[in-house]
């Protein structure tokens, strides 16, 4: 009974290992568009930044273990540095909800609009 459920456990516990490249881009992107539209991000965004608006393109690089690795703004009609700032940090400390091979990285493009 003990083992049964230290294996299930397991089973559940562990996070996909994803190794497509365009299916690892549909779920960055489907996990950042959740993250931007959390209840926690708008609630941090607005309460320092609520006159912020316009539109970010940026590079999200993942690395195996799931985490970001890079936060490259390519281009963004936003001037204000703090908000771009406050956009890198609170993406670098995001931990997908997947694997990658081991060795892999993956690059993504992702536009956003404020």
């Amino acid at each position: 009974m003990i083992l049964f459920f230290l294996s299930c456990n397991e089973a559940f516990s562990q996070r996909p290992v994803l190794t497509d490249e365009e299916i690892v881009s549909e779920t960055v992107t489907k996990e950042i568009d959740q993250v931007f539209q959390s209840d926690d991000f708008l609630k941090k965004k607005n309460k320092k930044f609520a006159d912020v608006t316009g539109k970010m393109v940026i590079d999200i690089s993942v690395i195996q273990s799931g985490k970001v690795a890079t936060f490259f703004k390519v281009e963004s009609d936003i001037k204000n540095i703090d908000f771009i700032d406050f956009m890198s940090e609170y993406i670098l400390e995001h931990k997908f909800k997947f694997k990658l091979q081991k060795k892999q990285r993956y690059k993504i493009r992702y536009s956003v609009t404020f």
